[in-house]
């Protein structure tokens, strides 16, 4: 990418009036969230407390320079400061984010609360280093721009990047550094931009999850060499991370506001139900060595409660053959969404994590070039969950990100970049059969070159409402929340697979011209082992993203 930058771009564009970008235009949600939020605790109170340091999260940012080559659609990228910072507060460093979406940015910006003037939470930096500049470059730009690192004193540690027009230093007092007891350790997420030799990232905190301190900043990190570990830090909260989640009422009222609405496929076979649905519809409980299952209570009581997985214990569908096929269908009358609300960031953010539980995830199908393939009995299993989790801010209960699971892994998106109706509901898509979801329709292709497997999603009749929903979880409400029975089974919600892969594949190499025998294989091989059936699929509660973060 450097040398198209250097050498290859082609000067003629910076000279003809550039076509508006999509940073242009600042993103709001479509219906303002001020006053949504019932009264009662520090959540969406504006300020939070991480133990003598406040912080302020500002929306309100200046533009001090674009790039736009390079970097995602080729758009380039633009560098921000906070403005409008409130009295007694200091920014910490500037935002920055890709010019192909809508500007929806934040940093935080800090206060000083401790009394402590010997040895104060936040000091000016003793000086910068200069990390890049792009005044050599020729390409399509506002000028040049130089990016600074604060170089902090003993005992403190820099949090964010300042950026000049000019080649003079910056102020000390543009920017404070924060001491190192109220810091946390970084990694480098997404590339917002980037040269051979020189990158921008976002940056996270390292350690995420549902007991980790580590506090998003809202700066960049700007990097010359390796990207990790970057040479700025993330804050860290030193109070109870629960001090500013919503209470009972207040996550009620954020999923009136919030609530997904799934679209299904118009040719889907196998829906979501309620688990109690599937349990009284005839799902059962098989013990290793025991050679007749056993009845499932309609909350799941009778299934084992302790926090393992020995593999002895499965749940299975009916023998009946009729009685199999209606499970296997589901019931999407009986459908509702189950929620696990949990703090992230050290407290800054709320995860609402809305689970879907299909009785039944029907085959897979492959997209081999001009060929469309059903892979038979590949990718049956019994027990379908899915999820996607709206990740909202604490400071004032605003939506920041969805994330939407897919197989073993999944993808965040900004609020900025999904569909919505009925006000802030976000718009998703089931896919069929697999029910992996997506935030726009149409055909995702896990794979490459016009050959994997194929998550098609549309727009059909079919239609869940997320928020008919059961909280399942908020550890950090205590006894007000109970769990459900079925919630606290490790073991698997279906048994491995019964059938023999490879003569599957073989039966499907039949149909299929002999180069294109070993693509097919590749495809299936790739496949996520729950998907294989390999392994039993697992209740929410076993994910990983239970108590960290999503993949």
């Amino acid at each position: 990418m450097g040398d198209c930058l250097t050498s290859c771009y082609c000067a003629e564009k910076s000279i003809n009036k550039r076509q508006a970008l999509a940073i242009d235009t600042t993103f709001n949600l479509p219906v303002p969230v001020k006053n949504a939020w019932p009264p009662g605790g520090n959540f969406a109170s504006g300020i939070i407390d991480l133990g003598g340091l406040q912080v302020y999260e500002t929306s309100t940012l200046t533009k001090v320079w674009g790039v736009y080559v390079g970097g995602a659609d080729g758009k380039g990228f633009s560098v921000y400061e906070p403005t409008g910072i409130p009295q007694g507060f200091h920014m910490l460093g500037s935002y920055s984010q890709p010019n192909n979406k809508p500007l929806f940015g934040w940093n935080l910006v800090a206060k000083d609360v401790s009394a402590n003037t010997n040895n104060p939470i936040l000091k000016k930096p003793v000086n910068y280093k200069l990390v890049w500049n792009s005044g050599s470059l020729k390409i399509d730009q506002d000028g040049p721009i130089y990016v600074w690192l604060p170089i902090a004193p003993d005992g403190y540690k820099a949090v964010g990047h300042v950026v000049t027009n000019t080649t003079d230093q910056p102020s000390l007092d543009r920017v404070m550094c924060v001491r190192s007891d109220f810091t946390d350790q970084c990694e480098t997420n997404n590339l917002i931009w980037g040269l051979d030799t020189f990158n921008v990232f976002d940056v996270r905190p390292s350690n995420r999850g549902i007991q980790a301190p580590g506090v998003r900043v809202g700066t960049f990190a700007a990097q010359t060499g390796t990207p990790n570990p970057p040479s700025i830090a993330c804050l860290k909260n030193n109070n109870p991370i629960p001090k500013y989640m919503p209470n009972l009422e207040q996550i009620k009222a954020i999923l009136q506001v919030y609530s997904p609405v799934m679209y299904l496929h118009p040719d889907e076979d196998y829906f979501p139900s309620s688990v109690e649905w599937f349990f009284t519809n005839g799902a059962v409980l098989y013990k290793k060595g025991q050679e007749n299952p056993e009845t499932i209570t309609p909350n799941g009581s009778n299934l084992p409660q302790d926090p393992h997985n020995d593999g002895a214990y499965y749940i299975g569908l009916p023998s009946a053959a009729a009685a199999q096929e209606k499970v296997k269908r589901g019931d999407l009358k009986s459908a509702i969404s189950y929620v696990h609300v949990k703090p992230m960031f050290g407290g800054t953010f709320t995860d609402v994590a809305i689970w879907t539980f299909y009785p039944f995830n029907g085959p897979a199908r492959a997209k081999v070039e001009f060929l469309t393939l059903n892979l038979g009995k590949i990718g049956e299993h019994v027990g379908d969950w899915e999820h996607v989790t709206l990740r909202l801010s604490n400071f004032n209960g605003e939506l920041k990100q969805v994330y939407f699971s897919q197989h073993s892994k999944g993808m965040w998106l900004d609020s900025s970049e999904i569909e919505y109706q009925s006000g802030n509901k976000p718009m998703y898509y089931s896919s069929l059969h697999g029910h992996a979801s997506y935030p726009h329709a149409g055909l995702h292709l896990v794979g490459q070159n016009n050959v994997g497997i194929r998550n098609d999603t549309a727009k059909g009749d079919s239609v869940l409402d997320l928020g008919a929903f059961q909280l399942v979880s908020a550890e950090y409400l205590g006894s007000e929340v109970v769990e459900p029975p079925w919630l606290n089974y490790y073991r698997d919600w279906g048994p491995k697979i019964d059938y023999d892969i490879d003569e599957e594949v073989k039966k499907l190499e039949k149909m299929l011209p002999g180069r294109l025998k070993s693509t097919l294989e590749n495809i299936v091989k790739k496949l996520p082992s729950e998907v294989l059936g390999e392994e039993g699929p697992t209740g929410p509660k076993v994910k990983d993203n239970w108590n960290g973060d999503e993949r």
